[in-house]
């Protein structure tokens, strides 16, 4: 997360947004895009608002137009963070939700596509959702991995990544500043085909 500025501007959750469909996927309930019989995957992972936020929906969508099956996993069991709960701060929440448990889930998605007849999948981590990326990439259970200003992300873990992986920062990233994606660009150029 940036900052205060990340979470003082909520997206306004909708179960109802976006052309695809929830439905169970690994025990998660997930926002579903694109055709089922693509053999071609984009698992999206939400930031700490979660699955429902509109424009994460709309970036479903909009990727399963070019022809992926695009899954967007509930990886907080219907408890995405509310900055409007006072008696719930962000670092309360992130005890109940760390970014372990979403990899963990993670794996079972993974899984779960490859047992449908998926035989590539790509990753696209958002602020929390980046870190479970890039255990997912340490694993090599995907093919290539998307990391958007990516909040508690470390060099030791871009270090053990071992797939084509795009960083992308915010110039104001407090958690992720300028001068650490800088450092993630050159651990990753320093693997041939992994940047």
């Amino acid at each position: 997360m940036s900052g205060p500025e990340c979470c003082s501007n909520p997206p306004l959750l909708n179960p109802n947004a976006g052309a695809g469909h929830v439905e169970k996927l690994a025990g998660l309930d997930s926002y579903i895009a694109g055709s089922p019989n693509s053999n071609l995957a984009v698992l999206l992972i939400s930031d700490v608002f979660g699955y429902e936020a509109p424009n994460l929906r709309n970036i479903a969508d909009k990727v399963a137009a070019a022809g992926y099956y695009v899954v967007v996993p509930d990886f907080f069991f219907g408890d995405p963070y509310n900055p409007e709960n006072a008696n719930r701060a962000i670092h309360v929440w992130l005890k109940d939700h760390g970014t372990d448990k979403g990899s963990e889930a993670a794996k079972s998605i993974v899984e779960a596509l490859k047992s449908k007849g998926v035989s590539a999948i790509g990753a696209v981590g958002f602020c929390w959702g980046a870190k479970v990326v890039v255990e997912l990439s340490k694993s090599r259970l995907i093919q290539a991995a998307v990391l958007l200003h990516p909040s508690f992300v470390s060099v030791d873990d871009i270090k053990g990544v071992d797939i084509p992986t795009a960083v992308l920062g915010a110039e104001i990233d407090k958690m992720s500043p300028p001068e650490l994606v800088k450092q993630f660009e050159q651990v990753l150029t320093a693997k041939p085909g992994k940047r």
